[in-house]
């Protein structure tokens, strides 16, 4: 047999071994939301995200300028559709963002800011299989608006102010702080 044949055979040998083995622990450990997904994981995660956006929306701009009645409608989709996993500031530390698998990604960080805004628009309105993040689109001209407006609102989630914030859960404003480098957190009255 020849050299490049031998060292072929035995490489796809031990490969297979390997996957044999991480298979045999995976399924003995078996799969569980509370852990934290490995780097393979998140890479596969972005990779599909990118793969899920259809290529003719990936460059496209928000074609909504941005002003305060299209940031309000964004702020009423926000509370009812995407605060219960990401959070009112964005930052996705909510009990269902924190439990899913992938976690609710935190809107403020590069990662989601440095999507384009077709990209995010096909996130909202296709959503990302095999994550908790469904699909709010039906594909109608009113579903299109809320989501652009949405995207105008993410990219403004790091600079949320306080009365934002509020105006996305008035019931919330007495026991709302705003803490540096955290966001805005409830503080509970002792009363």
């Amino acid at each position: 047999m020849r050299k490049p044949l031998k060292v072929g055979l035995i490489s796809v040998a031990v490969l297979a071994v390997l996957g044999g083995l991480l298979v045999s622990s995976m399924l003995r450990a078996g799969f569980s939301t509370h852990d934290e997904p490995s780097s393979v994981e998140a890479f596969a995660a972005r990779t599909m995200r990118h793969w899920a956006t259809p290529s003719d929306l990936r460059s496209v701009r928000n074609p909504l300028a941005p002003s305060p009645a299209i940031l309000a409608e964004g702020r009423a989709h926000w509370a009812d559709h995407c605060a219960s996993c990401h959070g009112n500031d964005g930052k996705g530390r909510t009990t269902i963002g924190e439990h899913l698998y992938p976690r609710a990604p935190d809107m403020t960080q590069p990662a989601t800011q440095s999507l384009s805004d077709g990209e995010l628009f096909s996130v909202i309105e296709n959503g990302i299989r095999l994550t908790g993040m469904p699909g709010w689109g039906d594909g109608s001209a009113q579903s299109g608006y809320g989501s652009w407006a949405l995207v105008h609102l993410i990219r403004r989630e790091e600079r949320l102010t306080l009365e934002e914030i509020s105006a996305l859960f008035p019931d919330l404003l007495p026991g709302l702080v705003a803490h540096p480098g955290i966001g805005f957190v409830m503080v509970r009255s002792s009363q």
